[in-house]
């Protein structure tokens, strides 16, 4: 059973850090590109960093670009996101996603809320 529980989130003040994690389990995690998404109430699910199987590569939204960093350790199957220097306008519901474009297969996680908030 395909499972992907984010964790980590919660309620920071501006300018502080939070690191996101996701623990994947019931398939190959190191051969999937995962992702992190975000969806603040009222807006669309937009896509936030993702980091590319095989290969590594990274990419990230404009928004975030700087202040957070997604990585991945393949040996305990779970990806991370490092947020630094958070906004309010970062505050949203932050969802892991596992895909494999040769199969086709696509997972998601139940989502982690993170709030930004003096």
């Amino acid at each position: 059973q395909v499972q992907l529980v984010e964790s980590g989130g919660g309620l920071v003040q501006p300018g502080g850090s939070l690191r996101l994690s996701c623990a994947a389990s019931g398939f190959t995690f190191s051969s999937y590109t995962m992702s992190w998404y975000r969806q603040a109430p009222g807006k669309e699910r937009d896509l936030v960093a993702n980091i590319i199987s095989p290969g590594g590569h990274t990419n990230y939204a404009d928004p975030v670009k700087g202040r957070f960093t997604i990585s991945r350790d393949n040996a305990k199957n779970t990806l991370y996101l490092q947020m630094n220097s958070l906004r309010p306008e970062d505050a949203a519901v932050y969802y892991c996603r596992a895909t494999r474009v040769v199969t086709g297969n696509n997972y998601w996680g139940q989502g982690t809320q993170v709030t930004v908030s003096s």
